[in-house]
């Protein structure tokens, strides 16, 4: 059974790819890909600030600050990578 660090974890990113997804707009495919890049770079932020030893805004075992900017960065990298090539006006 996971830890209630690992549930608050999944909850955090979960928001922030839906809130992104809110925001940016898109369809359901475009939702699962939010949530995955919210999760991929949460988990990767949460690690790189445990390499790092940075212990600001911990919440218990979980580095809440870098896994809050690896989620955003990686959302933000998905965003850029899915965006759809502006059209050319018709005359």
């Amino acid at each position: 059974m996971p830890g209630p660090s690992v549930i608050f974890s999944f909850i955090l990113a979960t928001l922030y790819g839906a809130v992104f997804h809110l925001v940016s707009g898109g369809d359901a495919r475009r939702l699962a890909l939010f949530l995955l890049a919210a999760w991929l770079g949460f988990a990767l932020g949460h690690l790189v600030g445990d390499l790092v030893d940075l212990a600001l805004f911990d919440i218990g075992p979980l580095h809440v600050l870098p896994a809050t900017v690896g989620a955003w960065l990686a959302l933000v990298v998905a965003r850029l990578l899915t965006r759809q090539p502006p059209r050319a006006a018709a005359r």
